[in-house]
């Protein structure tokens, strides 16, 4: 699975949070929202902060007007990254409430990284079929 496909993959399932999803699909996806964001904020963050006095430290409106993009961005993918981080949870047997491990200060991030990372139960499980026997 490349990028492009991981992604389309993920918005063609926007919302959807029952089944599972493989490593590779979920990995592109979030590579590909780490650069968009990077890229979106190396462009927009010298252009908001241009409108920031520096001697008064007052915000002018460029300043959120630069970061509307960002904002519409973020939000668009947050429901489709949410469902895609729980199908992968899927993919390794556990339910999607474990996403909710990440706001554990410290090591929930760490955690749930690791789930993510973990190889998916081969064959069914109760969360559906194989999504690389489905593929193959």
């Amino acid at each position: 699975m490349s990028m492009v496909d991981a992604v389309k993959s993920v918005f063609s399932k926007y919302a959807t949070f029952n089944g599972r999803a493989r490593r590779a699909e979920y990995w592109w996806f979030a590579l590909a929202m780490a650069i968009v964001s990077a890229v979106l904020s190396a462009v927009l963050m010298p252009i908001a902060l241009s409108s920031v006095d520096v001697a008064t430290g007052e915000i002018g409106a460029g300043y959120y007007a630069a970061l509307i993009p960002l904002w519409v961005v973020s939000l668009a993918v947050l429901l489709p990254g949410l469902a895609v981080t729980v199908r992968r949870l899927h993919d390794t047997g556990r339910p999607g409430g474990w996403i909710f491990i990440a706001l554990v200060p410290f090591v929930g991030g760490i955690l749930l990284i690791v789930f993510t990372a973990t190889a998916g139960t081969v064959g069914p499980n109760q969360f559906g079929p194989d999504p690389k026997a489905v593929q193959a």
